[in-house]
């Protein structure tokens, strides 16, 4: 098989990991990257791959061969430096310390013009578990339905939930569960904690703690502020525990031999569930991933009929499905806690916290909840963070409770993502859609959730529970050495 390369990008057309031999290709071809036409490509000799491995990089950021989640392939890269850029100007890490500053966001991934930059590729051990004979269990983040289309042959935005279900099952997988009910669990646990800090004045403001990166961002810049951290795990972090622990014992499964994959638009998300304060999923698989196993399986997605998520754990709420956006998770909190604190339910006329929407960077409000006056900010784009991160670690923020999601738009910009092109288009796309869902959807605050009011029944009793503390909660570490 051979590799041919764009003359005006660089980008590389590889016939070992495509379908098509290049010379195959219909005549109005045009170059995945910068879109010009086919003959704009030139056949590289393999003398040319062996002096590019050769070749020390100047200006591409350093990727550590144990990079959990990120890898490079030399033969890709043309040293342009879009990388270190990303990571500077995005991510706001000026010091790269050697790659060993790496959060794992995957943003280098969404920015490089060449693909030299993949998610780390796992699909090899999902398949290993396959041939083990392990009871194989899916669960997809809410950002997954609305992009994982721009890979398989339909518009930017296309929410289809059935089809990327009925994939996995066609892929093999026993059952096919819903992070959207995890976003739930998250909120009941995230919006009581907060208002129990704001109740006994405990340590103010409260940060989020569903974005791995931001998480590990905050563990190696500002370890000092890891107390203001929600001690809530991730959607995932709680899934993989209630998969575990609750959905093997109503379903007489031995946990040993289940194999649980979280399909995510997240490349830190494999840092994430390496950790040793969270356990329970065995693997993530990124969006990207997921549409190139589809592909060499050579699953014809869009004749697929529509399947569902199986039930238990797989009913999820409309402010479970906006998490995937910048201010989701703060929209969904806010609407729980109104419950908490009023005894109230809202309505279509008061239900949206239209404040806390938008793509500025930085979004904050004041939101009047009963007799409680809660002031609020909203981050996306790590870079944004540090002047309210600054003030956090001086103790004069202003704030009770911040949302920080590490990539623009929040989890619909990830970096297992498909690559966004015409970037504010494509997000602005993938957003509209999630918040479409929700506006459809017959339950839209956490509580109202039938699948979580039966677990709250049957097995956690009710937030913040020692069982509850035990399962969903987490601990986190300053790693600040590593930039000694």
């Amino acid at each position: 098989m051979s590799k041919y390369k764009c003359k005006i990008c660089g980008y590389i057309y590889d016939e070992d990991v495509m379908d098509t031999p290049f010379n195959e290709l219909s005549d109005d071809y045009k170059c995945s990257m910068c879109m010009v036409p086919k003959d704009l490509f030139e056949l590289i000799e393999n003398e040319q791959l062996e002096k590019k491995e050769e070749k020390k990089l100047e200006n591409a950021i350093p990727i550590d061969s144990d990079n959990i989640a990120i890898e490079r392939d030399i033969s890709r890269c043309i040293d342009c430096g879009m990388c270190t850029n990303i990571c500077k100007n995005r991510e706001g890490i000026n010091d790269i310390c050697h790659g060993k500053a790496c959060v794992n966001c995957g943003q280098c991934i969404q920015f490089c013009p060449t693909g030299a930059l993949i998610p780390k590729k796992d699909i090899l051990k999902f398949k290993k578990a396959k041939e083990e004979g392990k009871i194989l269990i899916a669960y997809t983040s809410p950002s997954v339905r609305v992009a994982i289309g721009d890979e398989l042959g339909y518009e930017t935005g296309s929410f289809i939930p059935g089809k990327l279900v009925a994939s996995l099952r066609k892929l093999g997988f026993k059952y096919v569960l819903d992070v959207t009910f995890a976003a739930d669990l998250t909120i009941m646990e995230e919006a009581n904690e907060l208002i129990e800090r704001i109740k006994n004045n405990k340590t103010l403001p409260m940060f989020t703690s569903c974005c791995p990166a931001w998480i590990k961002y905050a563990e190696i810049f500002y370890p000092e502020i890891i107390p203001h951290i929600s001690t809530c795990k991730s959607p995932i972090g709680m899934m993989g525990a209630v998969v575990k622990n609750y959905f093997s014992l109503k379903n007489n499964i031995d946990k040993d031999n289940i194999y649980t994959v979280a399909i995510t638009p997240c490349t830190a998300k494999k840092f994430e569930i390496a950790r040793e304060e969270i356990s329970g999923t065995d693997l993530v698989l990124t969006t990207k991933e997921l549409s190139d196993l589809i592909k060499n399986e050579k699953i014809d997605f869009k004749s697929l009929d529509d399947s569902e998520f199986d039930s238990l754990l797989g009913t999820g709420s409309g402010a479970g499905v906006i998490f995937g956006n910048t201010g989701g998770v703060m929209e969904a909190a806010l609407r729980e806690a109104h419950y908490i604190l009023t005894g109230e339910e809202l309505d279509k006329s008061n239900i949206n916290y239209n404040e806390v929407r938008g793509m500025d960077n930085v979004r904050e409000a004041t939101i009047t909840i009963g007799e409680k006056q809660i002031n609020i900010a909203v981050v996306h784009q790590m870079s944004s963070a540090i002047p309210l991160l600054e003030e956090v670690k001086k103790g004069t923020s202003k704030y009770h409770y911040i949302e920080i999601m590490n990539c623009l738009g929040g989890c619909i910009g990830g970096g297992g993502q498909p690559k966004a092109f015409n970037e504010k288009q494509v997000k602005e796309k993938r957003i509209e859609s999630l918040y479409e869902n929700d506006k459809n959807s017959n339950i839209r605050i956490s509580h109202q959730n039938p699948d979580i009011i039966k677990i709250y029944n049957e097995y956690l009793e009710k937030p913040l529970s020692s069982r509850a503390e035990e399962l969903l909660h987490t601990t986190y570490q300053d790693r600040s050495n590593i930039l000694k």
